[in-house]
């Protein structure tokens, strides 16, 4: 139970149903739990849509190093991409979709990076110093797996360490729709027979700074900001069909 008042970011008990059966067990043998995980992701949700830093939560939240403690646990543990994965599927079904996509698009964005960091460079493409972000995802816009890494990288060297990375995962896309930068019959002729995946061109949008230092953690964000905008999703979906429910039961009843 929450007895602070609410923030807009705050997860709904329905999402927090969907969420709190996937999250890792408290290790037995220790001390029991004391920490509120549901109040641990608001912390983090909240943390995420102000753009503040970790030291400046508001302090109804738990500790902010208890928070970002449990932010780098699950990522480290793969509990962020895990819940991604569940609940993807589970939105896909609920659309009538299959649960493994069979088509998705990539594209990068460079991001300017504020401050020291690590893999932060000059894209001399886009005038931007900073982070690219090579990014799959699915046609409903679903995040499948990102790679962040250094701006001086190349567009096509990013989707090289994406597929190099996540290819195997992702074997059921047949297709994949890209920017025209990789209009390239070589390149696509090159990434299907080492990762099998099939290009089609088509063709894109920009702005914002990455405050991370480690790109990881950038990865990790955005995962995270994913799996806030699934919960919402889900819990909308779940109440559109009650709503059907309903009315279908008044007709009856008329």
């Amino acid at each position: 139970m929450i007895i602070r008042e609410l923030y807009s970011t705050d997860i709904s008990d329905s999402q927090w149903q969907l969420v709190e059966s996937n999250l890792p067990q408290a290790k037995s043998g220790g001390r029991k739990r004391k920490t509120n995980l549901r109040e641990v992701l608001n912390a983090i949700f909240y943390m995420l849509r102000a753009g503040c830093a970790w030291r400046l939560l508001p302090h109804d939240f738990p500790k902010w190093r208890r928070v970002y403690g449990y932010f780098r646990q699950w990522q480290e543990d793969g509990t962020w991409k895990k819940l991604n994965h569940i609940l993807r599927k589970k939105i896909r079904l609920k659309a009538g979709r299959n649960a493994n996509p069979s088509a998705g698009c990539l594209d990068s964005q460079s991001v300017r990076k504020a401050g020291a960091g690590q893999e932060s460079g000059y894209d001399g493409g886009k005038k931007v110093n900073g982070r690219k972000r090579t990014i799959l995802v699915d046609t409903m816009g679903l995040l499948l797996d990102v790679v962040v890494h250094s701006g001086h990288r190349s567009d096509h060297q990013g989707l090289t360490l994406l597929g190099t990375w996540f290819a195997p995962l992702w074997q059921c896309l047949q297709l994949i729709w890209t920017d025209s930068i990789f209009d390239s019959k070589n390149f696509t002729a090159w990434v299907n027979e080492t990762f099998g995946w099939n290009l089609e061109v088509v063709s894109k949008k920009n702005g914002q700074k990455d405050y991370e230092y480690l790109p990881t953690t950038s990865e990790t964000m955005i995962h995270v900001a994913m799996l806030h905008l699934i919960l919402r999703r889900l819990c909308l979906e779940l109440f559109k069909h009650i709503l059907r429910l309903c009315n279908d039961k008044i007709v009856i009843k008329l």
